[in-house]
């Protein structure tokens, strides 16, 4: 997630506009109200005609809130989801979600209690597929890859039965700080879910080419993060949107890279600083290749990639200088309005279109990634996504520089092969994945 702050909703009527107008207000942000989003990404013409995503489920991987986690200089505090979303339903003119809150693996976590990824993920969800069932699965906070892997694996059996689409936001990082028995492991519980008809759609991390190191200490290193870099997962980079300020419409896009020391934009992780704290950090793009999964067949002759797993697979907006207004409510009339940010906005992005194109087809697609390679490579290609030809995902740390790959035609290490128009995607979905 990048970092800024939100800020409240000037005096006056609950509306589109006072919302948008409150998000961009600290920011000068663009702050996209959810109908634009629908627009510029072609889904507002498939919810038009019915594709809503009514009798699918999002499951949403989650870290469990405490009361005590809300601190006092902490802009965005642990709030009430329920609250959240019926502030952002009555702005927006959404219809009340369909919300469930899944606190097995969780022990005593309150389960109403939410952090701004949270809010983040739930409301991106609903605005892509309004009608589709969100489950929110709480996990505690993890400490090491293989806890965190343990966990992941837990949530995906889970998802057998309560749902066709897990979307994961907060991943491992560096791929290269997990040891062989833990991406096996993950990878077994991938497999499983492929079996059982299961999306699995994670962020590719917000550091651009570049992963932190195991130690914590020193410079950063070029690498991918976990669980994107698996071939089992769909993996979702970053860009920059620009589209009509009053229609919605799709005008351009580019690849996401916010240098250190960036303009001040919005984020839902609610600190105020510029793009990155004051040591220094930019925000770009997550991809490359990874060191651990060679090419997939799925992936064989596409130009750029050799013999390892390139990621991303596709993209969509995550730049906070363009992100979608989020709301969260803190009672007492209190309502803040602020904007979406991260590759962990444009992964939510990616599993509600997914349930769109799973009712779609009247049945769950699952593993997704052969279709899009396939259309990708199709002559229908340029009508199913927004191909992104511009920017880099190249970043610049006090201690060092890590080069990165440059967007261009068709699939690159940046944005995959693009964001989606999803009123042409869908239908593909449906007609390349077998039943």
């Amino acid at each position: 997630m990048g970092g800024s702050s939100p800020t409240e909703k000037s005096a006056g009527p609950l509306t589109t506009a006072a919302a948008e107008a409150a998000c961009r207000n600290l920011t000068a942000a663009a702050c996209y109200a959810p109908q634009q989003i629908r627009v510029a990404y072609g889904i507002q013409s498939l919810l038009d005609r019915g594709t809503d995503g009514r009798g699918e489920t999002v499951v949403l991987l989650e870290f469990a809130q405490q009361p005590q986690q809300s601190k006092p200089d902490e802009p965005v505090p642990v709030t009430d989801i329920r609250q959240d979303l019926t502030l952002f339903d009555a702005v927006f003119d959404l219809p009340a979600a369909i919300l469930q809150i899944d606190t097995s693996l969780a022990g005593s976590a309150s389960p109403w209690l939410a952090s701004g990824e949270e809010v983040e993920d739930v409301e991106i969800v609903h605005t892509v597929a309004p009608d589709a069932a969100i489950r929110v699965t709480l996990i505690p906070r993890q400490s090491s890859p293989g806890s965190w892997i343990a966990a992941a694996d837990a949530v995906l059996r889970l998802a057998l039965s309560h749902g066709a689409v897990v979307s994961i936001g907060d991943g491992i990082g560096n791929e290269d700080c997990v040891t062989s028995a833990e991406v096996a492991a993950l990878n077994s519980a991938l497999q499983v879910a492929q079996a059982h008809h299961v999306t699995v759609v994670s962020s590719t991390g917000d550091l651009g080419a570049a992963g932190l190191v195991c130690s914590g200490t020193g410079p950063p290193v070029k690498a991918v993060g976990l669980p994107a870099a698996d071939p089992l997962v769909l993996a979702v980079g970053g860009t920059n949107l620009d589209a009509d300020r009053a229609t919605g419409a799709y005008i351009s896009e580019s690849a996401w890279n916010t240098p250190a020391g960036g303009p001040v934009t919005a984020s839902s992780s609610g600190v105020s600083s510029p793009a990155g704290p004051p040591g220094g950090i930019p925000e770009a793009s997550g991809g490359g290749f990874s060191h651990l999964f060679s090419q997939p067949t799925y992936q064989d002759g596409v130009p750029g990639i050799e013999a390892d797993r390139g990621v991303p697979d596709v993209a969509a907006d995550a730049d906070p200088a363009t992100g979608m207004t989020l709301a969260i409510s803190e009672g007492a009339g209190k309502d803040v309005f602020y904007s979406a940010s991260g590759t962990s906005a444009a992964g939510p992005l990616w599993a509600a279109l997914i349930a769109l194109a799973d009712q779609y087809a009247g049945r769950h697609l699952g593993f997704v990634n052969p279709a899009i390679y396939r259309i990708g490579r199709s002559a229908s290609y340029h009508q199913a996504f927004h191909d992104i030809t511009t920017g880099t995902n190249t970043v610049t740390f006090p201690r060092a520089t890590i080069s990165g790959y440059q967007a261009a035609p068709d699939w690159d290490p940046v944005t995959g092969w693009g964001s989606p128009n999803a009123q042409a995607l869908i239908p593909l979905l449906a007609s390349y994945t077998g039943p």
